[in-house]
């Protein structure tokens, strides 16, 4: 969804409620009121029956994401017959892809602006086994908080030599790595003075087409997190958690990269919570 279509759906989403006071400049609601049901929406999610159990995926109705309220799927899924080409054929194998797309710093020429970072992990399934040579795609802001895309109108400058994309493949462990910029935060509308936490969007293939997980990875200790809406759809704090690299000094190097890990649980109890397609604007 555009910026501008996001926007005209969070203003039509607040003139629905003609009893918040919106902000004067921008005419949206107060991070206040979206903080206040954010804030509900926990306690009521703590105080569930203890059988119910956890929430691990994105809540798709969760009103204070205004922007996804009127987008959101409604209905069930409809099962489709995929064509043939699309269960057998993988989708990428080591003759498609450079191990240099690894490296997000080198692609354009010259040095990006930003704290380079190497961020790696093991993608595993449920019982710890490593998921050998799938497809793990990546894109970003840039330090500034500025996607290279049309329609980001965010007013940071653009980076003329980082892109924001990478992918490799697996190894026989299950290991990625990629070298990169820290992401920025930056600004959306779905509120007034509403910021997005820096994070590293992930798409990982299967071992066909129709196979695919996108997620997103978050940096440790950032203040935007009980702000976002979007992080705080996931209603389960260990859910939650579990989208949060941790640093690692011991990949950390000197003078050169901050170093996070991050793994990637496809299933069972600790799988890392994916997303929908109701992302926002610079995530498509």
């Amino acid at each position: 969804m555009s910026e501008s279509s996001a926007a005209a759906a969070a203003g039509s989403t607040a003139a629905n409620r003609p009893d918040v006071e919106r902000d004067p400049t921008s005419g949206l609601e107060p991070q206040a009121a979206v903080s206040a049901e954010m804030r509900r929406t926990a306690e009521e999610y703590a105080a569930r029956d203890a059988d119910a159990g956890e929430e691990t995926r994105p809540r798709l109705d969760y009103p204070p994401y205004r922007s996804s309220l009127l987008r959101y799927p409604t209905k069930a899924l409809v099962q489709v017959d995929p064509e043939g080409v699309e269960l057998w054929a993988p989708c990428f194998g080591e003759r498609d892809v450079d191990p240099l797309e690894a490296d997000l710093t080198i692609q354009r020429g010259g040095e990006p602006v930003g704290e380079r970072t190497v961020v790696t992990g093991r993608v595993v399934d449920g019982d710890g086994r490593p998921v050998r040579r799938q497809l793990v795609e990546i894109w970003q802001a840039n330090a500034g908080g500025r996607y290279v895309h049309q329609r980001d109108q965010h007013p940071a400058a653009l980076d003329p030599h980082f892109t924001g994309m990478g992918r490799c493949l697996t190894d026989e462990d299950g290991w990625y790595r990629f070298t990169t910029i820290k992401p920025g935060p930056y600004p959306w509308r779905n509120h007034h003075n509403a910021w997005r936490p820096a994070h590293i969007h992930f798409s990982l293939f299967g071992t066909d087409f129709t196979q695919r997980v996108v997620t997103q990875m978050y940096f440790p200790g950032d203040p935007l997190f009980a702000l976002d809406p979007i992080y705080q759809s996931i209603v389960d704090p260990r859910a939650r958690e579990r989208l949060v690299a941790t640093y690692d000094h011991d990949l950390t190097q000197h003078e050169w990269a901050t170093g996070y890990r991050w793994d990637i649980v496809l299933t069972g109890a600790h799988r890392t919570p994916v997303e929908t397609d109701t992302t926002e604007e610079g995530d498509a």
